[in-house]
């Protein structure tokens, strides 16, 4: 008997703002259980220049400014959904949508993420699902990370999956069927921050990151901060880096952007080697997120960890984590588990979405 096959979207916004990711996916189940995908198109949509001014400045908007700001996002979304379905002639069965998330205090039993799904689902003619974390949150959880459950069923040859994104997170098996998944530090939050200094969107491969040299103070100062101290399950959002990372290196203004980048670079670098070397016999990674392609950093991760990269698809670099919650959507429509405790300290394993129909 032939296993059903799911084809499904996928749209993810990161903290970074570098747009809006859609993937087209098709997921089946084997006989053993284990799932497999194949990805299809994929585009990455910049935000049209007020939007993009919106969401950066989401923070300190009004109730009645963020919840229009929710509606419009929504719309903006399916129609880019509807649009993308037409471009490449697609029949998914849904979108799932992460959505942007503008505050993530878990400790107060929040985290939001913005993307109004009945908007959505109304432009894109397809039912929609999102606020995937609100349920993990409830139940006493981080609300991330969640793109584990992916990686655990999705990629279970890696020792660790390592994601580079606006914040870099880390997921692997802990034994005892346990998944363990936390974020490390921020990366391109910081990374292009600084490259903004110089006029540009990010740094290219790290290059002015590895013509730079070491402050010493500031990788000390950085090294510091009481996040790093403390036991997972723990997460990052916009408001810690600007609140305590951001402060720091803006009192070593008098550098060069090139060494503040190395600087930044090598902190967030040896972070993530802290973590994986307290974890011994753990040797193969798989590196995704945009930071995957900052070649300096990629190399730095690897001396410092002792990890062997694994080389994956440029597509999968980009697109891994609209991949995953579109994988995240179809275990919602199973009504399967799709964010794990182990991992965000909630109460007990959820199945997180709200479904909305056209």
């Amino acid at each position: 008997m032939e296993s059903k096959l799911y084809p499904v979207l996928g749209l993810m916004s990161g903290t970074s703002l570098d747009g809006l990711d859609i993937l087209y996916a098709e997921f089946w189940q084997e006989a053993s259980g284990r799932w497999q995908y194949r990805m299809g198109a994929s585009e990455t949509l910049a935000y049209p220049a007020d939007l993009r001014a919106s969401l950066a400045s989401a923070m300190g908007m009004s109730g009645l400014e963020l919840s229009l700001l929710d509606v419009d996002y929504g719309h903006f979304a399916g129609r880019c959904i509807r649009d993308f379905v037409l471009k490449y002639s697609l029949h998914p069965e849904f979108a799932a949508v992460h959505g942007h998330t503008v505050f993530h205090q878990p400790e107060r039993g929040l985290s939001l993420q913005i993307g109004d799904g009945a908007a959505m689902a109304v432009e894109s003619g397809l039912p929609v699902i999102n606020k995937f974390r609100n349920t993990d949150v409830a139940l006493g959880g981080q609300g991330a990370p969640l793109v584990p459950i992916g990686d655990a069923l999705l990629f279970p040859e890696y020792d660790f999956c390592l994601n580079l994104g606006g914040i870099s997170n880390i997921s692997f098996d802990a034994g005892n069927g346990e998944r363990l998944a936390f974020d490390i530090s921020p990366c391109n939050l910081a990374l292009n921050y600084l490259a903004a200094w110089q006029g540009l969107a990010y740094d290219k491969d790290g290059a002015l990151a590895r013509k730079g040299k070491m402050i010493l103070p500031l990788l000390q100062a950085l090294d510091s901060l009481d996040f790093y101290m403390l036991e997972p399950p723990k997460s990052l959002g916009f408001e810690w880096f600007s609140s305590e990372f951001r402060p720091i290196v803006d009192s070593f203004r008098e550098f060069s952007v090139p060494d503040l980048l190395h600087t930044v670079t090598e902190h967030i670098a040896s972070q993530i080697a802290r973590v994986c070397l307290s974890w011994p016999g753990k040797h193969s990674m798989l590196l995704t997120g945009g930071g995957a392609l900052n070649l300096y950093l990629k190399e730095r991760i690897a001396a410092l960890a002792g990890v062997e990269v694994a080389s994956a698809s440029r597509q999968l670099i980009e697109y891994k984590e609209a991949l995953v919650f579109a994988f995240m959507g179809l275990l919602r429509m199973r009504g399967e588990r799709n964010s794990l405790h182990s991992v965000t300290g909630a109460r007990k394993d959820a199945c997180g979405g709200c479904v909305f129909l056209p």
